[in-house]
């Protein structure tokens, strides 16, 4: 164990973003593909480039209700003088109409389709009156109009959506080359944890369950260790086994500071390295990224709200790493914040916020650079509350929030009234 890290503390913080970069450089894509049904691959992640192997649509289509015709039938047609056309249920000849719906084939012989709205029909005769000159191909879909054959749909990386589902369904494609969910192995960690039913004393485990539910929404498979409780050789023991078992990632809860009961850092470093410990960031500095057997090992703190703010800072970028790909920026909505937020300069502040609809409509709203009063509409701006101005180990700040306002290393808090960024965390990928 070294007593000097106890004694000492942390004395030096890295930086969030130099952090997450010394992080992923240890972390590669996996490389495992299978192919899946169309109808399950929501939310998996492109193996390969996908192209359409047939067109949509796969023929010239109606695209309003009215007649299929030759255009140059029509040539001249108008309310006075309508070209009078033979009705016909086949190939559409020289002067004749097919009577077509949206969306239906378009007759052969047939190059237009003139709309319902301009045609009348004969009585007691098979011909109809158009009232209206179209062009060759006007009111009609063509072939692949929407997709072409052969057209490129999608990149290595892209995560479907149930809109690309439809897609592909339409082009023909009944199974795609996806990414296997990376393996991460979530080790909750403490002496002091239990599942349920605590003595005084002791404390039931969320941290693990929450990571775990975390990783699943961020395309991993999340394999959910039992507690291990504070001895270095059942941890050794635990982090070894989860990559023997094939883990891409290990993340561990709980044991990353500088306590004597916090033992993960010597064990990260007695089977691999630590990459970086402790992180200028607020709540959850105790944070541990290291390397075993070139598997990443993030070690996260065991205060909750800690937890939770490194897992996404930290977990889900490598998670989308070993998929082969990227996470998205977090939706974000502009807020007027209704008390000051307090930050240390140099550390990166995530403040838990409560956003709601602003009542008292007195259109002011400060720019979060500079602290300048503009005029917006009443209800331009909701309210951000934040929910708690410390306690990382309090859940109920982040599970009744609706987002976080993040306070960058250079600015020393947040002032009331100011307009800011709510990151709405809880992001599906």
């Amino acid at each position: 164990m070294d007593t000097k890290r106890h004694e000492a503390g942390f004395k030096d913080r890295t930086r969030v973003s130099a952090a997450r970069s010394t992080l992923l450089e240890a972390v590669r894509s996996h490389g495992r593909t299978e192919r899946v049904p169309v109808g399950e691959a929501d939310g998996r992640t492109v193996a390969e480039p996908i192209t359409a192997p047939s067109p949509v649509p796969g023929y010239d289509r109606a695209a309003m209700d009215g007649y299929a015709v030759r255009a140059s039938d029509t040539f001249g047609a108008s309310d006075r003088s309508p070209a009078v056309l033979r009705e016909t249920t086949e190939t559409v000849g020289r002067e004749e109409a097919a009577r077509v719906h949206t969306g239906s084939d378009l007759p052969a012989g047939a190059d237009a389709v003139v709309m319902i709205e301009q045609v009348e029909t004969v009585d007691s005769t098979d011909e109809i009156e158009a009232f209206d000159a179209v062009a060759e191909g006007e009111n009609v879909g063509a072939a692949g109009e929407d997709v072409a054959e052969g057209a490129h749909l999608y990149d290595p990386g892209h995560r479907l959506r149930p809109s690309d589902l439809g897609l592909l369904k339409s082009v023909g494609l009944e199974s795609v080359p996806v990414v296997e969910p990376p393996q991460v192995a979530v080790i909750p960690t403490g002496e002091e944890l239990v599942q349920s039913d605590p003595d005084p004393g002791e404390v039931i485990e969320t941290n693990g369950l929450t990571v775990s539910r975390l990783v699943e929404r961020w395309g991993g498979d999340a394999r959910y260790h039992d507690v291990v409780t504070d001895d270095e050789s059942l941890l050794r023991t635990a982090i070894d086994d989860a990559i023997g078992a094939g883990a891409d990632v290990v993340v561990t809860t709980g044991g990353s500071s500088v306590g004597e009961r916090d033992l993960l850092p010597e064990v990260i470093d007695d089977l691999g390295e630590v990459l970086v410990h402790g992180v200028a960031l607020k709540p959850g500095h105790p944070v541990c990224l290291g390397a075993v057997s070139e598997t990443p090992v993030v070690s996260l703190p065991g205060y909750p709200v800690a937890c939770i703010v490194n897992a996404v800072q930290f977990l889900r970028p490598a998670v989308a790493r070993s998929l082969g790909t990227t996470v998205d920026p977090h939706p974000t909505r502009r807020a007027r914040l209704t008390r000051k937020i307090a930050s240390e300069p140099g550390t990166r502040t995530f403040a838990r916020v409560r956003v709601e609809e602003s009542a008292d409509g007195d259109g002011q709203e400060s720019d979060a650079e500079n602290g300048s009063a503009s005029t917006s509409p009443a209800d331009s701006l909701p309210e951000a509350t934040p929910t708690r101005a410390s306690g990382s180990g309090v859940l109920s700040s982040v599970a009744l929030a609706d987002g976080w306002v993040v306070v960058p290393e250079d600015r020393e808090g947040i002032d009331a009234g100011t307009a800011v960024d709510v990151e709405y965390w809880e992001v599906t990928e």
